[in-house]
This record gives C-alpha cells, sequence and structure tokens, in this order.
C-alpha cells in the first residue's frame, strides 16, 4: 500500500510513526529517491520511505512539499532533515552514492547512519567475485522471495515505469514531475523500496563479522564522497565495487 505525503500536516503524521531510536537488529527505515538525473545536476522529486514493520510505502512529494519537507517538525521536534541526518537511527539506501549527492547538493542533508544494500549484496557473495556490482533490479530477480504471480507483477511494474520514464525507451524523466502522479508510476516507486527489506535480510545473512565491518566502511566513504567537490555522479567506474 502507498501513500503520498504532499502537505506539512500528512508529513508530520509520518514522521510520529517514526521510532526515535532503533528497536529491531533491521534498519529503521528503507528510502529511495527519484526524479531527473538525481544527483547535484537534476532534481529531487520524490522520496520514497518505508518504515521497518510496516506494508505502507510513503512517497514524499520533495516537488510539492520543497523545503519543508525537511524542515516540518513532528510532536518532538524532529524533522525529515535531521533524522536523514542521524546516526543513532538507521536507514538503508541500494546505492546510496547519487542519492547522497543530491540530498547534500540540493536541500544541505548530510547522511549519516546509513546500510548501502549494494555493497551488502557485495559483501555476502561467496568466493572472491567481488569486483562488479550489481543493480537494483537484478537483486530483485535473483534474491528475493516472490511468488511466480509476484514476479510476474513485479517485472510488468518495471516495464510500465520504465516506459513512462527512460529516454532509451520513449520516455521521460520528466514523468516523476507530473502532478497528480500517474498509477503506473505510484506503483513502480512502491514496489522497489517494498523489497529492500527483504534484500536486506537475505544479504545480511550471508555476511561476516569482518564484511559487515568493511560494508559500514566502504558506506561511509561513499556518502562522503557524494558530498565531494569532485565527484562524478555517472559513467563506468559506478560498475565497480570498493574491494
Amino acid at each position: 500500500m502507498s501513500r503520498i505525503v504532499n502537505s506539512p500536516r500528512i508529513l508530520a503524521e509520518l514522521l510520529n510513526r517514526i521510532p526515535t531510536t532503533d528497536t529491531t537488529a533491521a534498519p529503521t527505515l528503507y528510502l529511495d529517491i527519484e526524479g531527473t538525473k538525481t544527483s547535484r545536476h537534476g532534481t529531487i522529486s520524490i522520496i520514497e520511505l518505508l518504515i521497518q514493520g510496516s506494508s505502507h510505502v510513503y512517497l514524499i512529494d520533495i516537488l510539492t512539499l520543497g523545503a519543508t519537507a525537511f524542515t516540518t517538525p513532528d510532536r518532538i521536534g524532529r524533522t525529515f532533515g535531521t533524522i536523514l541526518q542521524s546516526a543513532t537511527l538507521t536507514k538503508a539506501f541500494f546505492n546510496v552514492r547519487n542519492d547522497s549527492d543530491a540530498l547534500f547538493a540540493l536541500h544541505g542533508i548530510k547522511l549519516q547512519g546509513i546500510v548501502d544494500i549494494q555493497l551488502l549484496e557485495l559483501a555476502a557473495r561467496p568466493g572472491n567475485n567481488k569486483c562488479y556490482l550489481k543493480g537494483l533490479a537484478k537483486c530483485i530477480e535473483l534474491h528475493c522471495p516472490m511468488s511466480r504471480l509476484e514476479r510476474a507483477d513485479w517485472v510488468v511494474t518495471k516495464i510500465a515505469g520504465k516506459r513512462l520514464f527512460h529516454p532509451e525507451s520513449g520516455g521521460s524523466y520528466t514523468v516523476f514531475d507530473e502532478r497528480p502522479l500517474r498509477s503506473e508510476i505510484v506503483k513502480y516507486c512502491v514496489q522497489d523500496v517494498a523489497r529492500l527489506p527483504d534484500l536486506w535480510r537475505v544479504f545480511e545473512a550471508g555476511v561476516s563479522r569482518e564484511w559487515r565491518s568493511r560494508v559500514v566502511d566502504a558506506t561511509r566513504a561513499r556518502v562522503a564522497e557524494a558530498q565531494s567537490q569532485g565527484y562524478v555522479p555517472n559513467g563506468p567506474h559506478k560498475c565497480f565495487g570498493p574491494w
């Protein structure tokens, strides 16, 4: 299920549902970002957020809310901005680099408390095959526990979304800026972040303590690199892992 968060009141209600500290070993929040060329050179239109243990994916409408998306307080004074920058509340992204770049460059958000599930997958691979990174779609395809019907629906949703936003398929990323959002885009936004907890569980179970520590260090390095002046958001270098 999904809910559009497009007013300060609805946003405050959402923030009130977020725990103040981690309550389990799993990340408290799972997030993804959509926009046009999401990076310092682009825009953020939507931030998808899933709270651990919930079946709701919230689509935070950054285009509509603007700066208030990060400054609206909840009942104890927390904002979405302070939550994203909290080192004590764990937040999971898949390939955090360009998301960190965009949040810092466009909104001054310095991410902390991040787990990068893409790096967790790389660390969990058996043997020494840790050179090339896998994308989110490939990880969901290979590792998410889904029924045949769920998998077919996931594929259809993925294709329908790409046709609307991917330039090579005749689409445009500006579709994320249309309001109201098309139903196909809403479903596309929801389905990937909804699978992140499953991916975290699968990969976390296969990582040793030593490699878990390496993931933490490499994730911090990714976040810091994305905030640096010389960061390059796109290119063939992005397919290589840190190890």
